[in-house]
């Protein structure tokens, strides 16, 4: 590689580390995701969006108006195979704060999910409860996950096609028994760009497959789609994520978001005017003196 070749990649890689601390900043100030003396606690599983997370919020640690800590946690589900020394290897190698924690649930998904069927949604409910358990153990006032904007979008079809939901994933949320706040830091991220600056950054990736399941078929479906759109009509996964920020309940027909079934007519007072108001019949089987006035009722 010339000289040219390296300024022109070290320009790219700039742009793109530039683009991601914006994105994260942008998500974590209009969520309120960190705020001042919180204990963050990045949930760590070995995979790309979780090194850059990491990666992006330790930059903002620095340069942050406000102070918060940094944590970082791997939960140890003890699947074969499992290289256990990378992650120690790498908090390490930074100096940070991190614990490892070991919760056999790999024994517990297999036992309970027939062999060949896919095992990551158990995988992941039983993750979510031991990690909000040890959240509330060392004092951790945030859950920070790696889900970036595709993994959003993509849960949303999944849901409407499959679950006739409308429903995604929030960046930001509280558990249901409120005792934990979870953040997403990469609401705003594209998963391409995640994937480039893993790649430049040369982070100790571990992969997801270990436990032998393979990704929800359903999922690569949706994965497919999207990808497909990003060929064909750049910028549209992105307008599908906005809609999720633009959200008209009296447009839709949600009955629980919108009283649909209370909608008295208000005609009191004089009226804007509409566009193209008066029009001119032309033909009508009905007398004047048909109608009924409103006005006095």
């Amino acid at each position: 590689m010339n000289q040219t070749d390296t300024r022109k990649e070290t320009l790219e890689f700039n742009k793109l580390q530039k683009r991601l601390r914006r994105n994260v900043g942008n998500a974590i100030i209009d969520y309120n995701m960190i705020e001042e003396n919180d204990v963050v606690m990045a949930c760590m599983s070995g995979g790309k969006d979780s090194f850059a997370m990491l990666d992006i919020l330790l930059n903002l640690q620095k340069v942050a108006p406000i102070k918060f800590d940094v944590v970082a946690v791997n939960l140890d589900q003890k699947q074969p195979g499992f290289p256990e020394h990378i992650l120690p290897d790498y908090f390490e190698s930074l100096n940070i704060p991190y614990y490892i924690v070991d919760k056999d649930t790999y024994s517990v998904v297999k036992e309970k999910i027939p062999e060949g069927k896919t095992t990551c949604g158990l995988c992941s409910r039983l993750r979510r409860g031991t990690l909000y358990s040890f959240a509330e153990r060392i004092g951790a006032t945030k859950i920070a996950l790696g889900h970036h904007l595709d993994d959003i979008v993509e849960t949303l079809f999944l849901n409407i096609f499959h679950g006739a939901r409308m429903k995604a994933m929030p960046p930001k949320l509280r558990s249901d028994d409120g005792r934990n706040v979870v953040i997403r830091p990469l609401a705003y991220c594209r998963e391409k760009d995640l994937i480039a600056y893993s790649e430049q950054k040369n982070f100790p990736i571990i992969p997801c497959n270990l436990c032998g399941s393979q990704e929800n078929l359903q999922r690569q479906a949706i994965k497919a789609m999207l990808a497909e759109w990003d060929k064909k009509e750049p910028g549209r996964v992105e307008s599908v994520f906005k809609s999720l920020q633009n959200v008209s309940p009296s447009q839709l027909a949600d009955r629980n978001l919108f009283d649909f079934v209370n909608l008295p007519l208000d005609r009191e007072g004089e009226r804007e005017e509409y566009a193209f108001t008066e029009a001119t019949v032309s033909s009508t089987n009905i007398d004047k003196s048909m109608f009924i006035d409103v006005t006095n009722l």
